[in-house]
């Protein structure tokens, strides 16, 4: 009796340690307390997302016509005006650019690294602008520090002071 009792004790000091020590939060709770937390000492790095290209009456005449909506093509053509955030090690473009889209509530759809003969992810959408949803060649490109690079987002490891587009 008294070895259930101790048994017991120790069981509920047990589940108060892990229910006291864990923080349970959500995955929007998870990324609000990542990405605002920029020190003086930080690396840094800045993204935007655009689909100003779509505006000209050229492109706009070919994207599909259930697109033509401002919540899809801003006005301005911005998605996601230029954000900093904090680098963490090893970070990619594409992490980047996902944690960005999870944190502003930015739908995001791609594919894995094993499904396209690049072996780098492929991002099929943003804000539910995919690929061909402007005609055959039209999809998402990347920019780091204002050049196209030769290699997928997933392939591009980020330095202090980059700037993603």
């Amino acid at each position: 009796m008294k070895k259930n009792i101790l048994l017991l004790g120790v069981v509920v000091v047990f589940a108060l340690f892990l229910v006291k020590g864990t923080k349970i939060q959500s995955v929007d709770e998870y990324y609000l307390t990542h990405m605002e937390d920029i020190k003086e000492d930080s690396e840094t790095v800045t993204v935007s997302i655009r689909c100003d290209t779509l505006l000209q009456p050229e492109n706009w005449k070919m994207l599909k016509k259930q697109l033509r909506k401002e919540k899809y093509v801003p006005k301005d053509g911005v998605i996601l005006k230029e954000s900093t955030y904090v680098l963490r090690e090893g970070d990619t473009a594409f992490d980047l650019t996902k944690r960005a889209c999870q944190y502003n509530k930015i739908q995001m759809e791609y594919s894995g690294p094993d499904t396209n003969l690049y072996s780098t992810v492929f991002i099929q959408g943003i804000n539910h602008l995919y690929d061909h949803s402007c005609g055959e060649l039209s999809g998402w490109m990347f920019r780091l520090n204002g050049k196209f690079p030769s290699r997928g987002p997933s392939a591009v490891e980020l330095k202090d002071g980059d700037k993603v587009e």
